[in-house]
């Protein structure tokens, strides 16, 4: 069993663009969601998909299990979603030794820019970069499962400046 720790953020700006490493369109969507557990299911630049168990209360830590399913499968299991089809592009940043996922919503949360630092361990204290803003950590509003599963209210969704 894997745990995953992570912390999330707001994005302030789009200067992180600059050292981008990897970009990769998700769709994800939830086939079932409760407070403390989630099943999901995410495809990866429509050529890859998997099947995600989430169990855990904490914002910080929970347990994951991951396994790679059919594309197939994914797409029907997509159609049986609970509320809505989350689509955008993750894109992957190196800071101090860490590595940062920065999502780019698109559709609906057009606007909403997360930024996301796995740590190995609860200990870790990364380097927060400057296009980093307030931290969401477990406010269930900008989860994805929240989004996916509740309406997001316009004033949470976070534009970039133009």
């Amino acid at each position: 069993m894997a745990k995953e720790i992570e912390r999330k953020f707001l994005v302030v700006d789009d200067s992180w663009r600059a050292a981008v490493k990897t970009a990769t369109a998700l769709r994800q969507a939830y086939i079932a969601s409760s407070d403390d557990r989630s099943v999901r299911i995410r495809t990866r630049d429509d050529t890859s998909a998997r099947l995600t168990i989430k169990i855990g209360k904490s914002a910080l830590v929970r347990d994951e299990f991951e396994y790679d399913i059919p594309m197939a499968d994914a797409r029907e299991m997509m159609q049986l979603a609970l509320g809505n089809v989350i689509e955008k592009v993750r894109y992957t940043v190196d800071v101090a030794g860490f590595v940062w996922e920065i999502d780019v919503f698109e559709g609906p949360y057009r606007g909403l820019v997360i930024a996301e630092v796995e740590l190995a361990s609860e200990a870790d204290r990364p380097t927060i970069p400057k296009w980093v803003g307030r931290e969401v950590t477990g406010d269930r509003r900008y989860s994805n499962q929240g989004l996916a599963t509740e309406r997001l209210k316009p004033e949470l969704v976070h534009a970039l400046p133009n």
